[in-house]
């Protein structure tokens, strides 16, 4: 290993930020990719030892959506033959939820297609969060319902919510080249909505979609500003019938030096490989394990997912262990007893009152 990979594992331990050169060498330079994986890999058995959590999505509305986002299946205008359906009932919603946990899922993402929620649709998750709590108590429940309007992440939180989801996807420079229908600081206040709520934020991106080292790098700069609790990676999923459907450009090694970046930039941060880790990374899998300490077991929105019994022999093989409810994700440096007051007074956002 280098000097310079030795020194950047060092200081990721000690949490202090990357420079744009230290980023832009562990993409593009000429370190040996064992070299930098075995680097990460430092960092995350330090924050995470051999634990990996487990992650599942149920998709409670498919299809249909009326913004323009060019890597996805449920776009205006797509024509890939996915499932569309509208909401599903709560009780549907619990029973896949319960499945999952007996399966070893410890966080269930609640999903649905749209700009973003109506009341009636806040409602709908409020009353599917307490039907999934009803039969399992200690799931952390994640909500993905697009750009949030005024006091909505508040009721989330409220109904038993832990984390919100939304993703920047990409840079802001290339974000016009993916999407015009809303902007990358729509997203961005969504996020900080739902953290100012009290709401777990769960921000990242997805690869392969044209973007430069430079644009990957500026993407995650600007999570690292947001100071997400989880980022998810995914890698494009070239749906036939979206814009991108014709995209194939991403290789194992190109994915693996992305998930080193990200654990370097977010060395105490829950890394989750998402969508499209099976067709990009291949064979390379268990390798991505030594860098993210999270993945979606099971299907994904639209597309399937290898079978979870795969995925469970996939952690068992590269010697790693199902992370367990009583588990703490995040080390305990990100745990804060003290909340901020970010709402109320002083601010443009109701009192938790």
């Amino acid at each position: 290993m280098t000097d310079f990979l030795s020194e950047l594992a060092a200081r990721s331990l000690r949490r202090e930020p990357l420079t744009r050169e230290d980023a832009l060498r562990v993409l593009d330079g000429e370190d040996e990719l064992i070299d930098v994986v075995a680097a990460a890999a430092r960092v995350r058995r330090h924050f995470f030892g051999r634990r990996v959590k487990l992650n599942t999505i149920i998709n409670m509305k498919s299809g249909l959506c009326p913004e323009d986002c060019g890597y996805c299946s449920q776009r205006l205008g797509s024509v890939s033959e996915i499932l569309k359906y509208s909401w599903i009932d709560p009780d549907q919603a619990a029973e896949h939820a319960a499945s999952a946990v007996a399966a070893g899922a410890k966080r269930v993402c609640l999903v649905a297609s749209g700009r973003g929620p109506g009341d009636r649709d806040i409602r709908r998750v409020e009353h599917t969060i307490e039907k999934i709590k009803d039969d399992s108590p200690d799931v952390e429940i994640c909500v993905c319902l697009g750009l949030l309007g005024d006091g909505q992440a508040d009721r989330l939180r409220e109904a038993g919510a832990h984390a919100y989801s939304h993703n920047l996807n990409t840079s802001e420079a290339h974000y016009r080249e993916i999407c015009s229908t809303h902007t990358f600081a729509d997203r961005v206040d969504t996020l900080r909505r739902a953290a100012h709520a009290g709401l777990s934020p769960c921000s990242g991106a997805i690869f392969g979609m044209g973007e430069t080292s430079d644009d990957v790098v500026d993407l995650a700069f600007a999570l690292r500003e947001l100071d997400p609790d989880s980022v998810p990676v995914n890698f494009l999923i070239p749906f036939q019938g979206t814009p991108l459907g014709g995209r194939w450009e991403l290789t194992p090694e190109r994915c693996l030096r992305i998930l080193a970046l990200f654990r370097f930039v977010f060395p105490d941060v829950e890394v989750r490989l998402a969508g499209g880790r099976e067709i990009h990374l291949r064979g390379q899998q268990a390798l991505a394990l030594h860098l993210a300490n999270s993945m979606f077991l099971g299907d994904y929105l639209t597309s399937e997912g290898q079978p979870g019994a795969d995925d469970r022999q996939l952690i068992a093989d590269a010697g790693f262990v199902i992370e367990g409810t009583g588990e703490r994700t995040l080390p305990d440096a990100r745990h804060d007893l003290v909340a901020l007051r970010r709402r109320g007074a002083g601010t443009d956002l109701p009192a938790n009152a």
